[in-house]
C-alpha cells in the first residue's frame, strides 16, 4: 500500500521552531503537488501550505510569513519549516499528495505548542 510517512512533530514552546518531513514513494513524488494540512482538536482539517511540481507555493493566511514549504526531489521529501510557533498551531499535521489519479494522505504527526 502506498504511504506517505510524516515525521518531525513534537512538543515545543511558543516562539520556537520545528521542521516536519514527509517521504513519498518516488513514483508519487515525481507527479504530485505536495501539501500540508492540519487538524486541531474539535476542528475540521484545514489547509496549511502547498508546493507544486514547479515549486510554486501557497500558504494559508494563518501561517504566511512563519511557515515555509519546500521539496527535495532527490530525497522524495517535502518539508514544512515552522518558525515562531504559536499555541494555536497545535494540531495533527498531515501530508498530502495530489495527483491526477487522486489524493494520498499520511497518518499525521502531532505538533503541540505550549504557551
Amino acid at each position: 500500500q502506498v504511504q506517505l510517512v510524516e515525521s518531525g512533530g513534537g512538543l515545543v514552546q511558543a516562539g520556537e521552531s520545528l521542521r516536519l518531513s514527509c517521504v513519498a514513494p518516488r513514483n508519487v513524488f515525481s507527479r504530485a503537488h505536495m501539501a500540508w494540512y492540519r487538524q486541531a482538536p474539535g476542528k475540521q482539517r484545514e489547509f496549511v501550505a502547498r508546493i507544486s511540481l514547479l515549486n510554486t507555493t501557497v500558504y494559508a493566511d494563518a501561517v504566511k510569513g512563519r511557515f515555509t514549504i519546500s521539496r527535495d526531489k532527490v530525497k522524495n521529501t517535502v518539508y514544512l519549516q515552522m518558525d515562531s510557533l504559536k499555541s494555536e498551531d497545535t494540531a495533527i499535521y498531515y501530508c498530502n499528495a495530489a495527483m491526477y489519479s487522486g489524493d494520498l494522505w499520511g497518518r499525521g504527526t502531532q505538533v503541540t505548542v505550549s504557551p
